[in-house]
Formats: C-alpha cells, structure tokens, sequence
C-alpha cells in the first residue's frame, strides 16, 4: 500500500513538473478554445455561465506561472475564494454582485498577463514557451478588458452603445469581448461605441497599450532570434569544416 502510495505521489509530483514547463503552452490553447466556444455559446442559447466556466478555467492555469510559490499560493487561494463567492451568488440567486466578482476576476487576469510579459522580457533566449508566454499575455489581456467592459455596462448601463439597436441589455458578455479584440487590434469596425467617459479612457488605454506591447514584444524576440543566430554561427565557424563527426 506505502508503495503504490509512493507511486501515485511521484506521478503526480512528474506530472506537475511536466505542467509547470509547458503552463503557458496549456494556457495558449485554453484561451483559444475560449475564443471558440464563444460563438457556439450564442448560437446554442447557452447562459453566461457556461462562458464564466472556461474563463475560470483560463484563470486557474493563468495564475499558476506567476511568482514563487509563496505568491502563487496566496493567488490560488484568493482565486479559488473569488470563484467559491461567484458560485454561491449563483447558488443564492444574487445577480446584482456577479458583475463585482468578475471585476476582480479581471484583475487577477491582468496581474497573470503582466507576469507573462515579464516572463518574455526577462527571457534570454527564444524558445516555445517564450512564444506562448507572449501569445497568451496578448490573449489574456483581450478576453478580460472584454469582460471588465461588459461588468462597467452592468453597472453604468448607457456605457455602450450599437448603432441600429436600441436595446441595451443585448450588449452581452460575448459581445463585450469582441469589442476588446476589435479596440485591442484597432481595428475599429464601430458596430459597438464607447459613449461614456470612462468606456472610452478605458478602450483608449487598450488600444495604445495593445500597439506598444506588439512593438515591444516583436522588437524583443527579434533581437533574441537574432542573437540566438549570431551565437550559433559563431559556434559552427569556430568548429570549422573538420569539427564534423565523420560517418
């Protein structure tokens, strides 16, 4: 029993390790599926929470590469009370205060997106999850600006407005995030406009902060590659012809 006991405790503890080198990676493709159940979740009728539940999920895996453990530790905590709060709202029939709970889910996210850019930035060479690491800041910042927008309609409604459509209520959590990929992107198709002054200082500050953070992270792993390149021609023609092995 002690064996098979030590058994499971060094395949979890393997498995973790596996996880903790691969966790933006995991992170990257969770946000994409995110990003793809968005649409399915409109056209199947689904309710907010079935969305709320791979944004939880996208929390979870983006707090884990934060810090040390001590600080990872109080994150985790903090957010499994957050979403502990958020499911007994749910539990209790208090809508009123999930837009509050999602507040500060969004702070949690773009604490997780700034430790993710500090990651790249502080990277010395370019490698897999460098590149994810820097995706998945990009897409953290953009699915929960969206939700920080969609938490300011609930709270200030008039917020938003859709040109054609004079009803509100129909400026959904869905439709929030695709309002920050577009402002995020600058794209500006202006389906959805800001109209008060907080909606627009807050897509200002999206907008500029998402053109600064591609110039910084492009001008960055450039100059790794770069430099990775450098190095190892300079390591091939210090070998010279005659370091090759023979056949």
């Amino acid at each position: 029993m002690s064996r098979l006991c030590a058994r499971m405790t060094s395949g979890a503890r393997g498995l973790w390790h596996i996880y903790l080198n691969w966790c933006y990676a995991i992170l990257f493709y969770s946000l994409l599926l995110t990003l793809a159940v968005m649409p399915l979740h409109r056209a199947l009728g689904l309710s907010t929470s079935f969305l709320e539940l791979f944004l939880a999920i996208n929390l979870l895996a983006a707090v884990v590469p934060i810090g040390g453990r001590k600080i990872r530790r109080v994150l985790l905590l903090f957010l499994v009370v957050v979403l502990a709060v958020r499911g007994g709202m749910a539990w209790l029939g208090l809508a009123v205060l999930v837009p509050m709970n999602l507040a500060l889910w969004t702070v949690v996210a773009l604490l997780a997106a700034i430790s993710a850019l500090r990651f790249v930035l502080g990277a010395r060479a370019v490698d897999r999850e460098c590149l994810y690491a820097g995706l998945s800041a990009y897409l953290l910042a953009g699915v929960f600006f969206g939700v920080f927008y969609w938490v300011l309609e609930q709270i200030w409604s008039g917020s938003f407005a859709m040109p054609g459509e004079g009803v509100q209520s129909s400026f959904s959590l869905t439709g929030a995030i695709y309002f920050s990929f577009v402002t995020l992107a600058t794209l500006g198709y202006g389906d959805i406009i800001p109209r008060s002054e907080v909606a627009r200082g807050l897509a200002i500050v999206e907008a500029v902060a998402g053109q600064l953070y591609l110039t910084v992270m492009i001008a960055r792993l450039v100059s790794l590659y770069v430099l990775g390149e450098d190095k190892g021609n300079q390591r091939k023609a210090q070998d010279g012809p005659d370091a090759s092995t023979p056949c």
